[in-house]
């Protein structure tokens, strides 16, 4: 396929009201505010619409972090939650109006962003496709370490990951 340019000299007209536009200080501002709105909306922070429940943090959070309910779908955490008796190898079981008080929190404030929407195998988020494009270059020894100890331990590494904070900036990984 052959690619015609302009004649030298010529201007193209589709391109001209863009750059008239960009040459007004609004515009430029507006482009640079939009440019890092989108950027800096990748890596938000993934925090509920709602405050948690106190038993949020009373039933989850003692054996393993709190995840932010963004970090799976509705339809995920429904599942997770009608198996309580068989979790992840563990019984956490609890009475029926926590569970239904948690499981209505978790699937109201489930992920709606492309990533959040997956529905990942075993509804693992570690087994999630954007976890692993995240995390692609961390080696398996390094996941194995003590303080790490496995990659959902996110805490381990992102300070603020119970806040929904994932920020690649503030990421520490212990030695």
């Amino acid at each position: 396929m052959k690619i015609s340019c302009p004649p030298a000299g010529t201007r193209r007209r589709t391109a001209a009201p863009v750059h008239r536009a960009l040459r007004h200080p609004l515009a430029t501002a507006l482009l640079v505010v939009l440019s890092a709105a989108d950027s800096a909306y990748a890596d938000s922070p993934i925090r509920p619409l709602t405050p948690a429940p106190t038993a949020f943090q009373q039933e989850c959070a003692t054996c393993h972090m709190a995840f932010p309910p963004g970090l799976l779908p509705a339809a995920s955490w429904q599942r997770l939650m009608g198996q309580l008796g068989k979790h992840f190898g563990t019984d956490a079981s609890v009475d029926a109006a926590t569970r239904d008080t948690l499981t209505r929190w978790l699937v109201a404030n489930g992920g709606t962003s492309k990533r959040g929407r997956e529905e990942p195998p075993q509804d693992r988020i570690t087994r999630a496709s954007w976890f692993g494009r995240k995390h692609h270059e961390v080696s398996p020894a390094t996941w194995s370490r003590p303080a790490i100890k496995s990659p959902a331990n996110c805490a381990a590494c992102h300070p603020k990951a119970e806040e929904g904070d994932f920020d690649e900036h503030a990421i520490r990984i212990p030695r």
